[in-house]
């Protein structure tokens, strides 16, 4: 149950922001009717998400294993249940993102992206356990901006997780229309969560 209501007032930038994510992605996405009860919030959160999806360094499959690791690491069941529906679209490979919470024993994993699932869970870590010798092996695979947009792709995850996982925000159902449903540690926590009467504001 979320800790927020999923009502917020019925602004002018929530009405668009709801307009828009009802049109990307088929429903409006929790977080956002969440962090609506503040305005320069939620400008802020919106304004930096469509700056993230600018960034074009690094290989999106990376970027799948990257922020499912960390959300998974922190427990955000709303990140895992996005984060299949939206790599889906991207074509990465479910079975991958599956295994992510065991992912030291699926042999899945190319050197490149068992690199990167580490970097993730170490920079998530509290206090984080990045190594100098894990650093260089990702900056000579990766190249320099890939390997900062890397960083930074898990610091925005860790800020996403954190947030949902605190505002107690759920599954919303999305990968529900994926094949594969959220596996390891994280599977079965929530069904979604509940709030707003559907109306053309930060609600579903």
């Amino acid at each position: 149950m979320a800790r927020i209501s999923l009502d917020p007032p019925r602004t002018i930038l929530n009405r668009v922001l709801a307009t828009y994510s009802r049109r990307r992605y088929g429903d409006v996405l929790e977080p956002l009717r969440a962090v609506g009860h503040h305005a320069a919030v939620t400008r802020t959160y919106a304004l930096t998400e469509l700056g993230v999806g600018r960034w074009k360094a690094l290989d999106p499959g990376l970027t799948s294993l990257a922020v499912m690791a960390s959300a998974v690491a922190i427990g955000c069941s709303w990140c895992v249940d996005f984060g299949y529906w939206e790599s889906e679209h991207q074509d990465t490979d479910p079975a991958k993102l599956h295994d992510v919470p065991r992912w030291r024993e699926a042999g899945a994993y190319s050197p490149r992206e068992r690199l990167v699932l580490e970097y993730a869970e170490a920079m998530t870590a509290t206090p984080p356990t990045v190594t100098d010798e894990l650093a260089d092996a990702l900056r000579d695979d990766l190249g320099d901006a890939a390997f900062v947009e890397l960083t930074a792709i898990v610091a925005q995850e860790n800020y996403r997780s954190r947030v949902n996982a605190a505002l107690g925000l759920t599954s919303q159902g999305f990968s529900d229309r994926c094949e594969i449903p959220p596996a390891g540690s994280l599977a079965g926590r929530g069904t979604g969560s509940t709030g707003g009467d559907g109306q053309e504001n930060l609600q579903g």
